[in-house]
């Protein structure tokens, strides 16, 4: 019965943790944003199965590593409160991560939407 509970907790932690970063986070906030335009976009172009699926894959992506981000950055600003060379580095490259997957998506984005408004 324990580990019920524990699972239920595990997504309970979770889904507190989501909710915290949309509350925090104007980054996160815009890249939900424009994943509902995207949405709207992709029933409006009556987008294939698979352009779904990457879509749906690149969303994952883009908002885990924002995630990911806030939870690094956060951390970073524990342990250092200080200004400090190596913490600055950590919480600029755990950033270019998120700027990375959200170009390609962009990018990937375009190739599947421009020829359907051409």
């Amino acid at each position: 019965m324990k580990k019920k509970k524990s699972l239920i907790y595990s997504f309970y932690y979770a889904g507190r943790g989501i909710i915290s970063a949309l509350k925090e986070e104007r980054n996160l906030k815009i890249h939900i944003g424009i994943m509902l335009l995207v949405i709207l976009a992709g029933f409006y172009f009556k987008i294939s199965m698979a352009e779904w699926i990457i879509c749906i894959i690149l969303f994952g992506l883009v908002i885990s590593l924002e995630l990911v981000n806030t939870a690094i950055e956060t951390t970073v600003d524990i342990a250092m409160p200080e200004k400090n060379e190596k913490a600055k580095i950590a919480k600029d490259v755990s950033a270019g991560a998120v700027l990375v997957a959200a170009i390609v998506s962009a990018i990937i984005g375009l190739m599947i939407f421009i020829p359907k408004i051409m």
